[in-house]
């Protein structure tokens, strides 16, 4: 046990000092989106995946054989509140997602030096880090699918809004859902070398 803080450098100080980089970051920009009232106007832009047309605009000049698709992307010069809410709400959906991942991560690295790695502690915020990933990877796409479907509603009369356009819009996290199952399956093999390091100990 005395060695597993050492096991786990560099990563943990790496991931302590990221994570308040990170939120000191957040707070000086929300400070100063306040200050400067940037929560509402200024342009938003949001290009329709729904709609593409081969054509060969006289600035494009394909090769023979080659078709260009054009593909329109509505701007809104003066954006209101609501328009700007949901040009950015993908980003700070991809944010909250990363900033829970540092933290969680944070956490698990402190209590395994603390307390040991081949321990039920350990196991359980490995556990919680995966289903983050799993559950926080899928939902932050979902919002960003939501967010990019609705902002177009608000800009366009004739894109199609239809649950198909919203699948589109939807990326399947493969990576990290992959990368989430993986971490439960080592929670899963450290809370069984827990339990069996509590057996031998008991034994001795």
């Amino acid at each position: 046990m005395e060695q597993d803080p050492k096991l786990l450098e560099p990563i943990a100080t790496v991931a302590s000092v990221a994570l308040r980089l990170i939120m000191g970051l957040l707070l000086a920009w929300f400070l100063l989106a306040i200050v400067r009232g940037e929560w509402g106007g200024g342009s938003v832009c949001v290009t329709d995946w729904t709609a593409n047309s081969s054509s060969s605009p006289r600035a494009f000049v394909p090769e023979p054989g080659v078709s260009v698709d054009s593909v329109p992307r509505y701007c809104a010069q003066e954006a209101t509140t609501g328009q700007s809410i949901l040009a950015h709400l993908g980003s700070l959906a991809s944010l909250v997602a990363w900033i829970g991942g540092l933290f969680l991560l944070n956490r698990l690295l402190g209590g395994a030096a603390r307390t040991g790695v081949h321990t039920p502690e350990a196991a359980s915020r490995l556990r919680l880090l995966g289903w983050w990933l799993v559950a926080g990877s899928v939902m932050t796409q979902t919002v960003v699918a939501f967010a990019q479907t609705a902002l177009l509603g608000t800009l366009s009369r004739s894109a199609d809004l239809s649950a198909g356009a919203w699948i589109q819009a939807w990326n399947p996290p493969y990576l990290a859902i992959l990368t989430g199952l993986g971490l439960l399956a080592f929670a899963r093999i450290t809370r069984v070398g827990s339990k069996m390091r509590d057996d031998l100990e008991g034994l001795v």
